[in-house]
């Protein structure tokens, strides 16, 4: 499955059953330079729409929300010595976690990489 997207500009992608989840590379663009990051523990669960990570830049700090509920089952530890890592590859090396989907069918109402690129031309 392809990426999809959040509203609050997170991305998920599924690999078997495991998902991974990052900011998108508008969000990094928007809250500038990334200073620190929060990560959850591995073994909590999370459900959709809930906060699963804090990101905080240099001009605000945000919550990154689990686009689909889950248990959180590896983080990404690189990011605790680079954060800025999510500026320069906010949706590869830059990602979050790691989920174990607990219902997959919940993706089903984001947006897909096209649908997400008109969602932001839109704010604009």
């Amino acid at each position: 499955m392809a990426k999809r997207y959040t509203k609050d500009h997170e991305w998920i992608e599924v690999d078997g059953d495991v998902a991974v989840v990052g900011i998108s590379d508008y969000a990094q663009s928007q809250l500038g330079d990334v200073v620190y990051v929060e990560l959850p523990e591995v073994g909590k669960t999370v459900s959709k729409g809930a906060e699963a990570a804090v990101v905080e830049s240099v001009k605000a700090a945000s919550e990154v929300y689990a686009p689909a509920g889950g248990e959180v089952v590896g983080v990404n530890e690189a990011l605790g010595g680079a954060p800025a890592t999510v500026n320069e590859d906010a949706e590869g090396k830059g990602w979050f976690l790691k989920l174990k989907l607990a219902n997959a069918a919940e993706l089903d109402d984001l947006m897909s990489p096209d649908q997400y690129k008109e969602f932001v031309a839109s704010l604009a």
